[in-house]
């Protein structure tokens, strides 16, 4: 049995702060800390604070790879390495629309990624093929296709091993039955890339589509005539997912986006990181494609942006900044709201005992000095 103490600490549970707090971790789990054995480690934290682990449900790539480029066990495990470097405990490698040996060989990596125990790994987000021509922004045309029996068949063999899996499809290419039978069968349907308009993103809802894909990006926008998929989203009780760079969306954007949306579900900060995390590369290919890195953005040569270049330690800075919220709701954004947007909010997204010890050591001014996953440390300043 393994067994940590942390002790003196200003601790966010994430619900509330609490000053010269204790908290304990037996076999990977947050315990009462009357429960902690004689003989635990002890970490003396006294002037710094302790927050929840990140949960980012849509990480396309880091430490200078995709996982499109390689999708196996050691890129996921690379993925993971570079963004616990941020405070990222938990992450769905992401797959965006490519061959579809490619997925065959993404559901086959995180299999295997489970089963070795991967810190940090989650699941699967997998984005595409099943998207709209018209929203497809960086996703290679020649790969977009509908949604087949046979794609239905594998996909559901993915949920069916039980780790959470995010699929984004759009409704142009993807029939309404098939979210009923991937729903229904645990995976979390996300909405994006979608040309489509408010009633049939709210059947689609109502089909048991659960999030959308990184809001106000590759859909149909608001009017008010026509709400599109953006008011869908605002106006139902599905969470969704949000980019905090400054480049995808606007701050007042964001901040509109905030005040209006509809719950019980949320908005949740995800990065769409490429494998520019980590590193100091100035461009890459995506499918033939030189990928450019210039001012804090990804884009192709005709601006199209490709994935965002930043990640989640600073994404919950530039929303506690920018989106007219306080930095408490800015941590909710990227740890209780998307553990509860993949269903696993009774086991992450917290430090509360019985939930899994993924937090963070940071200092009073937001810089990050450890990372903690199922109570071992995976990085240290």
């Amino acid at each position: 049995m393994s067994a940590l103490i942390i002790r003196g600490a200003r601790l966010f549970d994430g619900d509330a702060w609490h000053d010269d707090a204790e908290i304990a971790v037996i076999d990977g789990r947050f315990v009462d800390p009357a429960e902690a054995p004689a003989g635990a480690e002890v970490i003396d934290a006294a002037g710094l604070d302790v927050i929840p682990g990140f949960i980012d449900l849509q990480v396309n790539g880091g430490g200078g790879i995709n996982f499109n480029d390689d999708p196996s066990v050691a890129t996921i495990e690379r993925i993971s390495a570079a963004h616990a470097r941020f405070g990222t405990t938990a992450l769905l490698p992401t797959l965006i629309t490519d061959r579809r040996e490619a997925r065959a060989a993404a559901i086959a990596a995180g299999r295997a990624a489970r089963a070795a125990n991967v810190p940090g790994f989650l699941g699967l987000h997998i984005e595409g093929p099943h998207l709209s021509a018209a929203k497809r922004g960086v996703h290679a045309a020649a790969y977009v296709r509908p949604m087949e029996e046979q794609d239905v068949r594998e996909l559901l063999g993915a949920v069916a091993v039980g780790d959470p899996v995010m699929l984004t499809v759009a409704p142009e290419s993807t029939p309404v039955e098939a979210v009923r039978r991937l729903a229904a069968a645990g995976g979390i349907v996300s909405l994006g890339h979608t040309d489509c308009d408010y009633d049939t993103a709210l059947a689609y809802v109502a089909a048991g589509a659960a999030t959308a894909t990184h809001l106000f990006n590759a859909m149909s926008p608001f009017g008010h005539r026509t709400p599109g998929m953006v008011g869908a989203i605002l106006d139902s009780g599905i969470s969704a997912g949000l980019i905090a760079d400054g480049v995808h969306v606007h701050p007042a954007a964001a901040r509109v986006a905030l005040r209006a949306k509809r719950g019980p579900g949320r908005l949740f900060l995800v990065t769409d990181a490429m494998l520019t995390i980590g590193t100091d590369l100035p461009e890459f290919e995506l499918n033939g494609r030189t990928i450019f890195r210039r001012d804090g953005r990804l884009a192709l040569a005709d601006g199209t942006l490709a994935g965002a270049d930043i990640d989640m330690l600073s994404s919950v800075r530039y929303a506690a900044a920018h989106f007219d919220i306080s930095l408490d709701e800015a941590i909710r954004m990227a740890t209780v709201y998307p553990a509860e947007a993949m269903r696993i909010g009774r086991r992450k997204g917290r430090i509360v005992p019985g939930y899994d010890a993924d937090f963070l050591l940071l200092t009073p001014g937001f810089e990050l000095k450890s990372t903690w996953i199922g109570g071992e440390k995976v990085y240290s300043a």
